[in-house]
Protein backbone atom coordinates (compact mmCIF):
# COMPACT_ATOMS: atom_id res chain seq x y z
CA UNK A 1 0.00 0.00 0.00
CA UNK A 2 2.82 2.33 0.94
CA UNK A 3 4.67 1.44 -2.22
CA UNK A 4 1.58 2.21 -4.28
CA UNK A 5 1.21 5.65 -2.69
CA UNK A 6 4.87 6.42 -3.28
CA UNK A 7 4.56 5.37 -6.92
CA UNK A 8 1.46 7.52 -7.38
CA UNK A 9 3.22 10.48 -5.73
CA UNK A 10 6.18 10.12 -8.07
CA UNK A 11 3.86 9.94 -11.10
CA UNK A 12 2.02 13.07 -9.94
CA UNK A 13 5.34 14.86 -9.50
CA UNK A 14 6.53 13.88 -12.98
CA UNK A 15 3.18 14.88 -14.47
CA UNK A 16 3.34 18.22 -12.63
CA UNK A 17 6.86 18.86 -13.90
CA UNK A 18 5.81 18.08 -17.49
CA UNK A 19 2.82 20.40 -17.12
CA UNK A 20 5.08 23.15 -15.78
CA UNK A 21 7.39 22.82 -18.77
CA UNK A 22 4.54 23.56 -21.16
CA UNK A 23 2.99 26.22 -18.97
CA UNK A 24 6.26 28.12 -18.74
CA UNK A 25 6.61 28.44 -22.52
CA UNK A 26 6.21 32.01 -23.73
CA UNK A 27 2.79 33.02 -25.06
CA UNK A 28 3.96 33.46 -28.68
CA UNK A 29 5.32 29.91 -28.78
CA UNK A 30 2.14 28.40 -27.31
CA UNK A 31 0.04 30.37 -29.78
CA UNK A 32 2.21 29.10 -32.61
CA UNK A 33 1.51 25.53 -31.47
CA UNK A 34 -2.22 26.21 -31.30
CA UNK A 35 -2.08 27.84 -34.74
CA UNK A 36 -1.50 24.42 -36.29
CA UNK A 37 -4.64 23.00 -34.64
CA UNK A 38 -8.23 23.55 -35.67
CA UNK A 39 -9.97 26.31 -33.71
CA UNK A 40 -12.21 23.68 -32.12
CA UNK A 41 -9.22 21.83 -30.71
CA UNK A 42 -7.49 25.06 -29.69
CA UNK A 43 -10.55 26.10 -27.67
CA UNK A 44 -10.51 22.74 -25.90
CA UNK A 45 -7.09 23.53 -24.43
CA UNK A 46 -8.66 26.33 -22.37
CA UNK A 47 -9.76 23.76 -19.78
CA UNK A 48 -6.21 22.53 -19.12
CA UNK A 49 -5.43 25.24 -16.56
CA UNK A 50 -5.87 28.93 -15.87
CA UNK A 51 -2.62 29.44 -17.79
CA UNK A 52 -4.30 28.19 -20.99
CA UNK A 53 -7.79 29.66 -20.49
CA UNK A 54 -7.52 32.59 -22.89
CA UNK A 55 -4.46 31.70 -24.96
CA UNK A 56 -6.52 30.35 -27.89
CA UNK A 57 -7.99 33.82 -28.37
CA UNK A 58 -4.54 35.13 -29.31
CA UNK A 59 -3.98 32.56 -32.07
CA UNK A 60 -3.48 34.41 -35.39
CA UNK A 61 -5.84 32.13 -37.31
CA UNK A 62 -9.36 30.80 -37.50
CA UNK A 63 -9.94 27.23 -38.70
CA UNK A 64 -13.58 26.35 -38.19
CA UNK A 65 -16.49 24.47 -39.73
CA UNK A 66 -20.18 25.18 -39.32
CA UNK A 67 -20.78 21.54 -38.35
CA UNK A 68 -19.03 22.22 -35.04
CA UNK A 69 -22.13 24.16 -33.95
CA UNK A 70 -25.70 23.01 -33.40
CA UNK A 71 -27.02 26.04 -35.27
CA UNK A 72 -25.57 27.98 -38.17
CA UNK A 73 -26.33 31.28 -36.41
CA UNK A 74 -24.05 30.22 -33.56
CA UNK A 75 -21.26 29.61 -36.05
CA UNK A 76 -21.74 33.06 -37.61
CA UNK A 77 -21.83 34.70 -34.18
CA UNK A 78 -18.57 33.01 -33.14
CA UNK A 79 -16.80 34.17 -36.31
CA UNK A 80 -18.09 37.72 -35.89
CA UNK A 81 -16.82 37.86 -32.29
CA UNK A 82 -13.43 36.58 -33.45
CA UNK A 83 -13.06 39.42 -35.95
CA UNK A 84 -14.11 41.98 -33.35
CA UNK A 85 -11.52 40.69 -30.88
CA UNK A 86 -8.84 40.72 -33.61
CA UNK A 87 -9.77 44.13 -34.97
CA UNK A 88 -6.17 45.37 -34.90
CA UNK A 89 -4.14 42.13 -34.80
CA UNK A 90 -2.49 40.07 -37.51
CA UNK A 91 -4.57 37.18 -38.93
CA UNK A 92 -2.36 34.69 -40.79
CA UNK A 93 -4.97 32.04 -41.61
CA UNK A 94 -8.69 31.91 -42.30
CA UNK A 95 -10.16 28.50 -43.05
CA UNK A 96 -13.95 28.19 -43.06
CA UNK A 97 -16.24 25.32 -44.06
CA UNK A 98 -19.98 25.92 -44.58
CA UNK A 99 -22.60 23.21 -44.70
CA UNK A 100 -25.76 25.27 -44.44
CA UNK A 101 -27.99 27.71 -46.30
CA UNK A 102 -27.84 30.22 -43.45
CA UNK A 103 -26.96 33.87 -43.98
CA UNK A 104 -23.47 35.26 -43.38
CA UNK A 105 -21.38 38.14 -44.64
CA UNK A 106 -18.48 36.18 -46.14
CA UNK A 107 -17.35 39.13 -48.26
CA UNK A 108 -16.80 41.34 -45.20
CA UNK A 109 -14.90 38.54 -43.44
CA UNK A 110 -12.53 38.19 -46.38
CA UNK A 111 -12.19 41.97 -46.59
CA UNK A 112 -11.19 41.97 -42.93
CA UNK A 113 -8.43 39.38 -43.29
CA UNK A 114 -6.97 40.90 -46.47
CA UNK A 115 -6.31 44.03 -44.42
CA UNK A 116 -4.59 41.98 -41.70
CA UNK A 117 -1.81 40.34 -43.71
CA UNK A 118 -3.58 37.04 -44.39
CA UNK A 119 -1.30 34.27 -45.71
CA UNK A 120 -3.61 31.25 -45.90
CA UNK A 121 -7.20 31.63 -47.08
CA UNK A 122 -9.47 28.62 -47.53
CA UNK A 123 -13.23 28.76 -48.04
CA UNK A 124 -15.35 25.65 -48.65
CA UNK A 125 -18.96 26.65 -49.18
CA UNK A 126 -20.81 23.37 -49.66
CA UNK A 127 -24.22 24.75 -50.59
CA UNK A 128 -26.25 25.46 -53.72
CA UNK A 129 -26.01 29.26 -53.67
CA UNK A 130 -22.52 30.66 -54.22
CA UNK A 131 -21.07 33.49 -52.18
CA UNK A 132 -19.21 36.16 -54.12
CA UNK A 133 -15.59 36.83 -53.20
CA UNK A 134 -14.71 40.55 -52.76
CA UNK A 135 -12.36 42.39 -55.12
CA UNK A 136 -9.95 43.02 -52.24
CA UNK A 137 -8.75 39.43 -52.61
CA UNK A 138 -7.05 40.32 -55.91
CA UNK A 139 -4.72 42.84 -54.25
CA UNK A 140 -3.76 41.02 -51.06
CA UNK A 141 0.03 41.36 -51.08
CA UNK A 142 0.66 38.85 -48.27
CA UNK A 143 -1.48 35.95 -49.50
CA UNK A 144 0.52 32.73 -50.04
CA UNK A 145 -2.09 29.93 -50.17
CA UNK A 146 -5.57 30.31 -51.71
CA UNK A 147 -8.12 27.49 -51.70
CA UNK A 148 -11.73 28.12 -52.75
CA UNK A 149 -14.66 25.76 -53.23
CA UNK A 150 -18.13 26.60 -54.62
CA UNK A 151 -17.81 30.36 -54.46
CA UNK A 152 -17.97 33.03 -57.17
CA UNK A 153 -14.98 35.05 -58.31
CA UNK A 154 -15.70 38.62 -59.43
CA UNK A 155 -14.54 40.06 -62.73
CA UNK A 156 -10.84 40.85 -62.40
CA UNK A 157 -9.76 44.25 -63.67
CA UNK A 158 -6.44 44.26 -61.81
CA UNK A 159 -4.64 41.46 -59.93
CA UNK A 160 -1.55 41.90 -57.77
CA UNK A 161 -0.67 38.86 -55.62
CA UNK A 162 3.13 39.02 -55.30
CA UNK A 163 3.43 36.24 -52.67
CA UNK A 164 0.80 33.76 -53.88
CA UNK A 165 2.32 30.30 -54.49
CA UNK A 166 -0.68 27.92 -54.32
CA UNK A 167 -4.11 28.22 -55.96
CA UNK A 168 -6.70 25.44 -55.57
CA UNK A 169 -10.11 26.05 -57.16
CA UNK A 170 -12.96 23.55 -56.96
CA UNK A 171 -16.30 24.11 -58.72
CA UNK A 172 -15.74 27.85 -58.87
CA UNK A 173 -17.94 30.23 -60.81
CA UNK A 174 -16.33 33.12 -62.68
CA UNK A 175 -17.58 35.55 -65.35
CA UNK A 176 -15.10 34.60 -68.08
CA UNK A 177 -11.81 32.81 -68.75
CA UNK A 178 -9.83 36.06 -68.56
CA UNK A 179 -10.57 36.14 -64.83
CA UNK A 180 -8.48 33.00 -64.28
CA UNK A 181 -5.82 34.14 -66.72
CA UNK A 182 -5.40 37.43 -64.85
CA UNK A 183 -5.35 35.55 -61.55
CA UNK A 184 -2.44 33.46 -62.85
CA UNK A 185 -0.55 36.27 -64.57
CA UNK A 186 -1.00 38.48 -61.50
CA UNK A 187 0.74 35.86 -59.33
CA UNK A 188 4.41 36.15 -60.34
CA UNK A 189 5.66 33.44 -57.94
CA UNK A 190 2.83 30.91 -58.45
CA UNK A 191 4.05 27.29 -58.19
CA UNK A 192 0.95 25.11 -57.73
CA UNK A 193 -2.36 25.46 -59.61
CA UNK A 194 -5.36 23.14 -59.31
CA UNK A 195 -8.70 23.49 -61.05
CA UNK A 196 -11.49 20.96 -60.56
CA UNK A 197 -14.80 21.60 -62.26
CA UNK A 198 -17.45 19.00 -63.06
CA UNK A 199 -20.15 21.24 -64.53
CA UNK A 200 -20.25 21.88 -68.25
CA UNK A 201 -18.91 25.24 -69.38
CA UNK A 202 -19.78 27.29 -72.44
CA UNK A 203 -18.55 26.13 -75.84
CA UNK A 204 -15.28 27.71 -76.89
CA UNK A 205 -14.13 28.29 -73.31
CA UNK A 206 -10.31 28.25 -73.22
CA UNK A 207 -8.10 28.22 -70.15
CA UNK A 208 -4.66 29.62 -70.85
CA UNK A 209 -2.11 28.43 -68.28
CA UNK A 210 0.97 30.46 -69.16
CA UNK A 211 3.50 30.91 -66.38
CA UNK A 212 7.27 30.80 -66.01
CA UNK A 213 7.05 29.82 -62.33
CA UNK A 214 4.45 27.03 -62.26
CA UNK A 215 5.85 23.69 -61.08
CA UNK A 216 2.66 21.67 -60.60
CA UNK A 217 -0.69 21.71 -62.41
CA UNK A 218 -3.78 19.60 -61.67
CA UNK A 219 -6.62 20.02 -64.18
CA UNK A 220 -9.89 18.10 -63.99
CA UNK A 221 -12.16 20.05 -66.34
CA UNK A 222 -13.60 17.63 -68.88
CA UNK A 223 -15.38 20.25 -70.96
CA UNK A 224 -12.76 23.02 -70.85
CA UNK A 225 -10.17 23.66 -73.52
CA UNK A 226 -6.78 23.98 -71.86
CA UNK A 227 -3.50 25.31 -73.23
CA UNK A 228 -0.40 24.90 -71.05
CA UNK A 229 2.79 26.89 -71.52
CA UNK A 230 4.89 26.34 -68.39
CA UNK A 231 8.61 25.86 -69.09
CA UNK A 232 9.41 25.04 -65.43
CA UNK A 233 6.59 22.57 -64.92
CA UNK A 234 7.63 19.45 -62.96
CA UNK A 235 4.31 17.63 -62.59
CA UNK A 236 1.09 17.73 -64.61
CA UNK A 237 -2.01 15.69 -63.74
CA UNK A 238 -4.89 16.11 -66.15
CA UNK A 239 -8.21 14.64 -67.24
CA UNK A 240 -8.42 14.72 -71.03
CA UNK A 241 -11.84 14.45 -72.69
CA UNK A 242 -10.53 14.76 -76.25
CA UNK A 243 -7.27 15.77 -77.99
CA UNK A 244 -8.89 19.01 -79.15
CA UNK A 245 -9.73 20.10 -75.59
CA UNK A 246 -6.21 19.80 -74.22
CA UNK A 247 -2.90 21.02 -75.56
CA UNK A 248 0.57 21.13 -74.07
CA UNK A 249 2.86 23.52 -75.89
CA UNK A 250 5.66 23.74 -73.32
CA UNK A 251 6.78 21.62 -70.38
CA UNK A 252 9.66 21.81 -67.97
CA UNK A 253 12.69 19.60 -68.29
CA UNK A 254 12.19 16.21 -66.63
CA UNK A 255 8.45 16.70 -66.17
CA UNK A 256 6.03 14.09 -64.84
CA UNK A 257 2.76 13.71 -66.72
CA UNK A 258 -0.31 11.78 -65.54
CA UNK A 259 -3.26 11.65 -67.95
CA UNK A 260 -6.70 10.32 -67.11
CA UNK A 261 -9.17 9.53 -69.89
CA UNK A 262 -12.95 9.57 -69.37
CA UNK A 263 -14.34 6.09 -68.75
CA UNK A 264 -16.89 6.53 -71.52
CA UNK A 265 -14.08 6.50 -74.10
CA UNK A 266 -11.47 4.09 -72.80
CA UNK A 267 -9.60 3.69 -76.10
CA UNK A 268 -7.02 6.24 -77.15
CA UNK A 269 -4.80 5.93 -80.21
CA UNK A 270 -1.17 6.90 -80.51
CA UNK A 271 -2.28 9.56 -82.97
CA UNK A 272 -4.59 11.29 -80.49
CA UNK A 273 -2.00 11.06 -77.72
CA UNK A 274 0.49 12.73 -80.04
CA UNK A 275 -1.98 15.56 -80.59
CA UNK A 276 -2.16 16.15 -76.84
CA UNK A 277 1.54 15.79 -76.10
CA UNK A 278 3.01 18.27 -78.54
CA UNK A 279 6.08 18.72 -76.34
CA UNK A 280 6.55 15.07 -75.43
CA UNK A 281 10.35 14.97 -75.64
CA UNK A 282 10.78 16.48 -72.16
CA UNK A 283 8.49 14.15 -70.25
CA UNK A 284 10.37 12.19 -67.57
CA UNK A 285 7.49 10.11 -66.17
CA UNK A 286 4.28 9.24 -68.01
CA UNK A 287 1.25 7.63 -66.37
CA UNK A 288 -1.88 6.86 -68.37
CA UNK A 289 -4.86 5.98 -66.15
CA UNK A 290 -8.43 5.01 -66.96
CA UNK A 291 -7.67 4.39 -70.61
CA UNK A 292 -5.95 2.07 -73.07
CA UNK A 293 -3.04 3.11 -75.21
CA UNK A 294 -4.27 1.90 -78.56
CA UNK A 295 -1.93 1.43 -81.48
CA UNK A 296 -2.74 3.30 -84.67
CA UNK A 297 -0.38 2.43 -87.52
CA UNK A 298 -1.11 5.56 -89.61
CA UNK A 299 -0.30 7.74 -86.60
CA UNK A 300 3.13 9.28 -85.93
CA UNK A 301 5.70 7.38 -83.90
CA UNK A 302 6.04 8.96 -80.46
CA UNK A 303 9.55 9.82 -79.34
CA UNK A 304 10.28 9.70 -75.60
CA UNK A 305 13.91 10.81 -75.46
CA UNK A 306 14.03 11.56 -71.73
CA UNK A 307 11.36 9.22 -70.39
CA UNK A 308 12.56 7.21 -67.38
CA UNK A 309 9.24 5.88 -65.97
CA UNK A 310 6.24 4.62 -67.97
CA UNK A 311 2.95 3.32 -66.55
CA UNK A 312 0.59 2.26 -69.32
CA UNK A 313 -2.37 -0.02 -70.06
CA UNK A 314 -2.75 -2.30 -73.06
CA UNK A 315 -5.46 -4.51 -74.46
CA UNK A 316 -4.36 -7.88 -75.83
CA UNK A 317 -4.60 -6.70 -79.43
CA UNK A 318 -2.58 -3.54 -78.85
CA UNK A 319 0.19 -5.12 -76.80
CA UNK A 320 1.89 -5.65 -80.16
CA UNK A 321 3.05 -2.03 -80.08
CA UNK A 322 5.22 -2.61 -76.98
CA UNK A 323 8.42 -3.11 -79.03
CA UNK A 324 7.81 0.19 -80.83
CA UNK A 325 7.37 2.02 -77.53
CA UNK A 326 10.52 0.54 -76.01
CA UNK A 327 12.58 1.36 -79.09
CA UNK A 328 11.59 5.00 -78.68
CA UNK A 329 12.37 5.16 -74.94
CA UNK A 330 16.17 4.90 -74.87
CA UNK A 331 16.47 6.04 -71.23
CA UNK A 332 13.58 4.07 -69.73
CA UNK A 333 14.33 2.79 -66.21
CA UNK A 334 10.92 1.59 -64.96
CA UNK A 335 8.08 0.03 -66.96
CA UNK A 336 4.66 -0.79 -65.50
CA UNK A 337 2.30 -2.60 -67.87
CA UNK A 338 -1.28 -3.59 -67.19
CA UNK A 339 -3.26 -5.90 -69.45
CA UNK A 340 -6.92 -4.83 -69.49
CA UNK A 341 -10.08 -5.60 -71.40
CA UNK A 342 -10.57 -3.57 -74.57
CA UNK A 343 -13.88 -1.76 -74.21
CA UNK A 344 -14.49 -2.05 -77.93
CA UNK A 345 -13.41 -5.67 -78.31
CA UNK A 346 -16.92 -6.68 -79.37
CA UNK A 347 -16.57 -4.55 -82.51
CA UNK A 348 -13.54 -6.48 -83.72
CA UNK A 349 -13.57 -9.76 -85.64
CA UNK A 350 -12.58 -12.70 -83.51
CA UNK A 351 -9.07 -14.02 -84.03
CA UNK A 352 -8.11 -17.65 -83.87
CA UNK A 353 -4.79 -16.88 -82.17
CA UNK A 354 -3.72 -14.23 -79.74
CA UNK A 355 -1.42 -11.45 -81.01
CA UNK A 356 2.27 -11.90 -80.32
CA UNK A 357 4.76 -9.31 -79.14
CA UNK A 358 7.45 -9.53 -81.82
CA UNK A 359 10.88 -8.03 -81.09
CA UNK A 360 13.06 -7.81 -84.19
CA UNK A 361 15.88 -6.22 -82.20
CA UNK A 362 16.78 -5.54 -78.58
CA UNK A 363 15.77 -1.96 -77.67
CA UNK A 364 18.52 0.24 -76.25
CA UNK A 365 16.76 0.68 -72.88
CA UNK A 366 16.97 -3.07 -72.19
CA UNK A 367 20.71 -2.92 -72.66
CA UNK A 368 21.57 0.26 -70.78
CA UNK A 369 18.82 1.59 -68.51
CA UNK A 370 15.78 -0.64 -67.75
CA UNK A 371 15.93 -1.77 -64.11
CA UNK A 372 12.33 -2.52 -63.07
CA UNK A 373 9.50 -4.19 -64.98
CA UNK A 374 6.03 -4.73 -63.50
CA UNK A 375 3.44 -6.88 -65.25
CA UNK A 376 -0.20 -6.60 -64.10
CA UNK A 377 -3.34 -8.28 -65.35
CA UNK A 378 -6.96 -7.35 -64.68
CA UNK A 379 -8.31 -10.00 -67.09
CA UNK A 380 -7.77 -13.72 -67.58
CA UNK A 381 -4.41 -15.10 -68.62
CA UNK A 382 -2.55 -13.99 -71.72
CA UNK A 383 -1.24 -17.00 -73.63
CA UNK A 384 1.94 -15.20 -74.71
CA UNK A 385 2.69 -14.06 -71.17
CA UNK A 386 5.43 -16.65 -70.62
CA UNK A 387 7.24 -15.66 -73.81
CA UNK A 388 7.03 -11.99 -72.89
CA UNK A 389 8.57 -12.66 -69.47
CA UNK A 390 11.21 -14.86 -71.09
CA UNK A 391 12.17 -12.03 -73.44
CA UNK A 392 12.68 -9.50 -70.66
CA UNK A 393 14.78 -11.92 -68.59
CA UNK A 394 16.90 -12.89 -71.54
CA UNK A 395 17.65 -9.41 -72.88
CA UNK A 396 17.57 -7.00 -69.91
CA UNK A 397 21.21 -6.65 -68.95
CA UNK A 398 20.85 -4.46 -65.86
CA UNK A 399 17.36 -5.43 -64.65
CA UNK A 400 17.06 -5.48 -60.86
CA UNK A 401 13.43 -6.49 -60.37
CA UNK A 402 10.72 -8.22 -62.37
CA UNK A 403 7.39 -7.94 -60.57
CA UNK A 404 4.76 -10.39 -61.81
CA UNK A 405 1.06 -10.80 -61.28
CA UNK A 406 1.16 -14.52 -60.46
CA UNK A 407 -2.59 -15.05 -60.58
CA UNK A 408 -3.20 -18.71 -61.38
CA UNK A 409 -4.61 -21.78 -59.73
CA UNK A 410 -2.10 -23.38 -57.40
CA UNK A 411 -1.24 -26.07 -59.95
CA UNK A 412 -0.82 -23.64 -62.84
CA UNK A 413 1.14 -21.21 -60.70
CA UNK A 414 3.54 -23.92 -59.62
CA UNK A 415 4.17 -24.88 -63.25
CA UNK A 416 4.66 -21.24 -64.23
CA UNK A 417 7.13 -20.58 -61.42
CA UNK A 418 9.08 -23.73 -62.16
CA UNK A 419 9.38 -22.62 -65.78
CA UNK A 420 10.76 -19.29 -64.61
CA UNK A 421 13.68 -21.13 -63.04
CA UNK A 422 14.70 -22.56 -66.39
CA UNK A 423 14.58 -19.25 -68.25
CA UNK A 424 17.96 -17.76 -69.16
CA UNK A 425 18.67 -14.41 -67.53
CA UNK A 426 21.00 -11.74 -68.77
CA UNK A 427 21.16 -9.77 -65.51
CA UNK A 428 23.05 -11.23 -62.57
CA UNK A 429 21.07 -9.32 -59.92
CA UNK A 430 17.47 -9.61 -61.07
CA UNK A 431 14.85 -10.51 -58.45
CA UNK A 432 11.33 -11.77 -59.10
CA UNK A 433 8.43 -10.63 -56.95
CA UNK A 434 4.82 -11.81 -56.74
CA UNK A 435 2.58 -8.78 -57.29
CA UNK A 436 -0.32 -9.92 -55.13
CA UNK A 437 1.28 -11.58 -52.11
CA UNK A 438 4.89 -10.48 -52.52
CA UNK A 439 6.02 -14.06 -51.85
CA UNK A 440 8.73 -14.33 -54.49
CA UNK A 441 12.11 -12.81 -53.82
CA UNK A 442 15.04 -14.79 -55.09
CA UNK A 443 18.33 -14.50 -56.87
CA UNK A 444 18.80 -16.02 -60.31
CA UNK A 445 19.02 -19.78 -60.40
CA UNK A 446 17.86 -20.01 -56.76
CA UNK A 447 14.93 -22.11 -55.58
CA UNK A 448 11.49 -20.61 -55.37
CA UNK A 449 9.97 -20.45 -51.93
CA UNK A 450 6.19 -20.24 -51.87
Amino acid sequence: MVGGRKKAKICDQVSHEEEDRISHLPDPLICEILYHLSTKDAVRTSVLSTRWRYLWQSVPGLDLGSTSFLKFDAFVSFVERYFISHRESWIRKLRLSFYSHGMCDLASWIDAVTRRKIQHLEVDYNAYDNHKIPLSLYTCETLVHLRLCKVTLPNAEFVNLPCLKIIHLRNIKYPNETTLQKLISGSPVLEDFTSIRYSKVDAGHVLQLRSHTLKRIDIYNEFTQVVIDAPRLQCLRASVSSPKSFQIVNLGSSAKLEISFPSRDVTYSSNTIHNVLTDISRVRELVITNGIWKYSKPGPVLQFHDLSRLNVKFSKSDLEMLPTILENCPKLESLVMELVQDGFMFLRPKKTTEPKVMFSTVPMCLVSSLKVVEWKRSITGYEEETELVRYFLKNSKIMEKLKLDVYYTEKAKCAFLQELLTMPRCSTVVKLVDFRRDILSFEPQANIED
